[in-house]
């Protein structure tokens, strides 16, 4: 696939996916396929809301190289032939980046996202190479995620717009999961010099100026939870109605807000999304350890939360 094609798969209220587990932390792919079917019956799964595995917010980096592939394989055989699918790659070096590559789109992944070499501490030239090389290998979409603030140096190793222009000839890199590093000279709407060659996704709770600038996307924490809000959110910014969009993340944020940095301050990870979906009745298991599991009072306040917000899986 070119990636005209491929940007019409990544893109939207992308939906990162948490892993069911089972009460011994090991994958409950039985329940894998359950919710999964559920998504798609929720409207995820299409190319303005792609399903994610394996990513930091489904504990992808807690995911053994034998299991990750058991999950995707399980979310692709659970989900319609026309469901879109990405794959979360783990940081490696190029050589192994392309193994995992291809063997995701043996799986049927139509997308990977794939962090900055940061391990490497990889200079402009250095990403080039790495995500050309890839690209080259793959027949698939590559959505670059910006993880800067894992390098030791953002002002040399973060993602640039002139750097993204360099990468045009790139055929499957196809999309940019965008934040601009604090302390550095790259600044957000540099994203204009590049969103007409790339899907821009924001990754910085900013989906309106996003949009404005040409975006294509943006990531949500609770998307996976109750895919009405996203699908509505995204269809208000694709409409133009950006106050509309605005208020209504807001709206969600005020009220979710002081309950997630209450549970955050107990354990970190990503075990929110879990409690929430536990609070709806659709639980999903809960985080491997050091994290822990949302306690019975932190998912009854949950309850509430979202009784506040209005949100139902029924």
């Amino acid at each position: 696939m070119n990636r005209e094609e491929l940007q019409t798969m990544i893109g939207g209220c992308i939906a990162t996916l948490p892993t069911p587990m089972d009460d011994d932390f090991n994958l409950d792919l039985a329940r894998t396929t359950e919710i999964t079917q559920w998504w798609v019956e929720q409207g995820l799964g299409t190319g303005t809301s792609p399903l994610k595995t394996s990513a930091a917010m489904g504990e992808g980096p807690d995911l053994s190289d034998d299991e990750w592939p058991h999950l995707l394989r399980t979310v692709v055989r659970a989900a319609n032939a026309d469901t879109k699918v990405i794959c979360a790659l783990k940081p490696k070096n190029t050589l192994h980046t392309i193994d995992d590559a291809k063997r995701a789109q043996d799986l049927g992944a139509i997308g990977l996202q794939i962090d900055l070499p940061f391990m490497h501490h990889s200079n402009q030239d250095d990403l080039v190479r790495f995500y050309t090389d890839i690209s080259d290998a793959i027949e698939i979409g590559i959505m670059i995620y910006n993880t800067h603030w894992f390098t030791s140096d953002a002002s040399v190793e973060a993602m640039r717009a002139e750097t993204m222009l360099r990468l045009k000839d790139a055929e499957h890199v196809v999309a940019l999961k965008w934040s601009a590093p604090e302390g550095t000279d790259i600044d957000y709407d540099d994203m204009t010099k590049f969103a007409d060659t790339f899907n821009v996704i924001d990754n910085s709770a900013q989906p309106v100026r996003c949009h404005k600038n040409g975006g294509r996307g943006y990531i949500s924490p609770w998307v996976a939870a109750y895919p009405k809000h996203d699908l509505g959110v995204w269809d208000l910014l694709e409409a133009g109605k950006y106050d509309e969009a605005q208020a209504e993340k807001d709206r969600v944020g005020s009220i979710i807000g002081p309950w997630g940095a209450k549970t955050g301050a107990k354990s970190g990870g990503y075990r929110q999304m879990k409690g929430i979906m536990a609070a709806m009745g659709n639980p999903v298991g809960p985080p491997r350890p050091p994290t822990l599991p949302c306690s019975e009072d932190e998912i009854a306040e949950a309850q509430d939360v979202v009784a506040e917000l209005g949100w139902s899986v029924g």
